[in-house]
């Protein structure tokens, strides 16, 4: 069992910046690939970052690629999403999730998620 807590949402005008940061524990966790999926009011949860266990291998969906970068911290047991010139339709549910496989779907465990507002 993997237990995942987001952390580092908010408010944001655009054009600004935010890093959000997922603790995670349980068995194992520092060996799970890790995830940001993100969900905005009456649309699909989405794919938007993901990180090897290791870190050497990272995935960006087309929306986010050259403005987030997602990075981890195996003594920490933590991985954070920085988000730079962040735009309105950024605007979502930012959830963490762990899988043993790096994907951009269909993630074992799931954080409770962060709200990300960006303002106009």
């Amino acid at each position: 069992q993997v237990q995942l807590v987001e952390s580092g949402g908010g408010l944001v005008q655009a054009g600004g910046s935010l890093r959000l940061s997922c603790a995670a524990s349980g068995r194992a966790s520092s060996s799970y690939a890790m995830g940001w999926f993100r969900q905005a009011p009456g649309k699909e949860r989405g794919f938007v970052a993901a990180i090897s266990w290791s870190g050497g291998v990272t995935l960006y969906g087309d929306s986010v690629k050259g403005r987030f970068t997602i990075s981890r911290d195996n003594d920490k047991n933590t991985v954070y999403l920085q988000m730079n010139s962040l735009k309105p339709e950024d605007t979502a549910v930012y959830y963490c999730a762990a899988d043993p496989r790096l994907r951009q779907g269909l993630y074992e465990y799931w954080g409770q998620g962060t709200q990300v507002t960006v303002s106009s």
